[in-house]
């Protein structure tokens, strides 16, 4: 995981006058890139239901959940991401980032609450003979619909399976986006997967993450900025 300085921008953001009163300050801000790497091995089908997408993001949760464990901007934001009845240091902070759908709670990191937006650079390995790689271009294609879909938060319970509950430690459960349109790039690279015996329907997945700021916010600068 780490950060780069590579970009410039301007904001505009409020300074406390000696009256109390609020008055706009135009800073320059060189904006950093957060950039960590997550990766899934298994079924990654070109057609999918429900059930196959939310068993993807809970194999990406705890990647998730220990990138907000770990990162020091997102360490001490943990009020983002806790639910209600959870003793919390900023009441008002309080789950700006979580969405409620069939009683369970999900925590997002790329959100519009942050002004957030992400690239993924994508590498797919694939157990396929030579030259398959290109033939089944097509069911690349659907294959990554299914991921981008597991990687953002459900948008109702239709795509949650009716019989699960998250456990402990997956209250919240994490994804990386709030709504798949915060993609704004997408490089993906296929290749052959060289694990003997392995099993032609499964994949193994880099996804690199790119987490970029629309623009800089109070919230997104421990995080970019």
């Amino acid at each position: 995981m780490k950060s780069e300085l590579t970009e410039h921008h301007l904001a505009l953001l409020l300074h406390r006058r000696q009256d109390g009163s609020y008055g706009p300050v135009l800073i320059c801000c060189t904006m950093r890139i957060m950039r960590f790497t997550l990766t899934y091995s298994g079924r990654l089908p070109s057609s999918s239901n429900a059930g196959v997408k939310h068993r993807i993001r809970l194999d990406l949760h705890p990647q998730l959940k220990e990138l907000w464990n770990t990162h020091p901007a997102l360490a001490e934001k943990q009020d983002w991401i806790t639910p209600p009845n959870v003793p919390v240091l900023r009441e008002e902070e309080r789950g700006v980032l979580l969405k409620e759908v069939g009683g369970n709670y999900f925590a997002t990191l790329v959100n519009p609450y942050l002004r957030l937006y992400t690239e993924l650079d994508i590498l797919v390995l694939r157990p396929e003979n030579p030259g398959a790689l290109i033939t089944h271009s097509g069911d690349i294609d659907n294959q990554l619909k299914t991921l981008f879909d597991a990687l953002r938060r459900p948008v109702d319970t239709s795509e949650v399976p009716k019989a699960w509950s998250s456990l402990a430690d997956e209250s919240p459960l994490h994804c990386l986006l709030d709504d798949d349109k915060l993609i704004t790039r997408v490089s993906v690279e296929t290749d052959r997967l060289l694990h003997p015996g392995a099993d032609p329907k499964d994949v193994q997945v880099t996804i690199r993450v790119a987490v970029k700021g629309f623009t800089a916010a109070w919230g997104n600068l421990g995080l970019i900025g």
